[in-house]
């Protein structure tokens, strides 16, 4: 990695991080560390991040300019507009704002400055309670999160046992945060914590011996200006 304002910033390439083996690092926000998956930027960043709030930690309040969208991975995230269990997923639009805080400490995972100007809608899916779709292929099912039409697809994914889905070209790019099980493809074999960024056309088959679910972000890689 580089320093903290280039962190993975070359989006041709393909990145798998063991998340859970990664420094955490304080942020300028006493009781809120991060580890920085990918980042162009200072403290004001086009950045995919996990970030950890300690208990009863805070954050001042703050404008997303661009837009903020995360994943609760454990404890309970809140804000003033509410309170987001683990496995919450929130999209934040453009100019919305926010004072962040916790109380039992949590994790999430978070990708800031990476939405068009003209997103308005706000998202909040508790997804444990939220109905998976079982798909057209055995073995597979499918939570939708979020899915703008020639920009972005975002979901979770469950792979039964033994499953083993057809090659596919990933033709504007993918990411991939493992949430439980093991997952794998012809390039290597990933576990809870995983992040995988594949670049634009990029070739794989993701199958599962023992079963996965994974968040998965799609066709949001197109080449940058």
């Amino acid at each position: 990695m580089m320093a903290n304002d280039r962190v993975n910033a070359d989006f041709t390439q393909r990145v798998v991080i063991s998340t859970e083996t990664m420094p955490w690092i304080p942020s300028p926000q006493a009781g809120v560390e991060r580890r920085m998956l990918d980042r162009i930027g200072d403290e004001i960043a086009r950045a995919t991040s996990l970030v950890r709030y300690a208990p009863a930690s805070s954050f001042p309040a703050h404008e997303h300019s661009l837009g903020e969208e995360f994943l609760v991975l454990s404890g309970v995230f809140s804000d003033e507009h509410g309170d987001y269990p683990v496995r919450t997923y929130v999209r934040n639009p453009p100019l919305s704002r926010h004072t962040p805080r916790t109380g039992p400490g949590c994790t999430i995972l978070v990708k800031l400055r990476q939405m068009d100007p003209g997103e308005t809608d706000r998202v909040v899916i508790n997804t444990a309670s939220a109905m998976w779709k079982e798909g057209e292929r055995a073995g597979v099912a499918t939570l939708p999160l979020c899915a703008i039409p020639g920009r972005e697809t975002v979901m979770l994914q469950r792979l039964r046992p033994g499953t083993m889905l057809e090659e596919v070209d990933c033709r504007a790019g993918e990411e991939i945060f493992m949430l439980e099980g093991e997952l794998q493809d012809g390039h290597g074999q990933y576990g809870k914590g995983t992040w995988i960024r594949n670049p634009p056309m990029f070739r794989r088959a993701l199958g599962s011996t023992h079963g996965a679910t994974y968040w998965l972000k799609r066709d949001h890689l197109r080449p940058m200006p």
